[in-house]
């Protein structure tokens, strides 16, 4: 495998990249979708919205916590997971951005 040389672009580049790599997996998307519907929970109630084993959905929770779109809190013996509310500013401004370059060459396009 290659070297992803990541020094030769931007930061926001590479922070982009990031949490689309994280979203690249069906299982954090439903974690995503999960925490979206219930605003915040703790990682039990992921387990049983999941088909998956609790080690799994907890090595996608870290994942998605490490991209930096959730975060959590120790709470007792639990650790309540939410939505970043930053992440999802840059993805909206992200695709936003996106969206408004193509309606500027619509009619340009091959």
């Amino acid at each position: 495998m290659g070297i992803s040389k990541t020094e030769h672009f931007t930061e926001a580049q590479n922070r982009m990249a990031a949490i689309m790599k994280a979203l690249g997996h069906p299982a954090r998307i439903a974690i995503i979708e999960y925490l979206l519907k219930v605003n915040s929970c703790i990682c039990g109630d992921i387990v049983n919205e999941l088909p998956l084993a609790q080690p799994t959905v907890s090595q996608h929770l870290k994942e998605l916590k490490n991209a930096g779109l959730i975060k959590g809190n120790i709470e007792g013996t639990a650790i309540c997971y939410c939505i970043d509310e930053g992440a999802v500013a840059l993805l909206t401004q992200y695709f936003g951005t996106m969206e408004a370059s193509l309606k500027c060459k619509k009619d340009n396009c091959c």
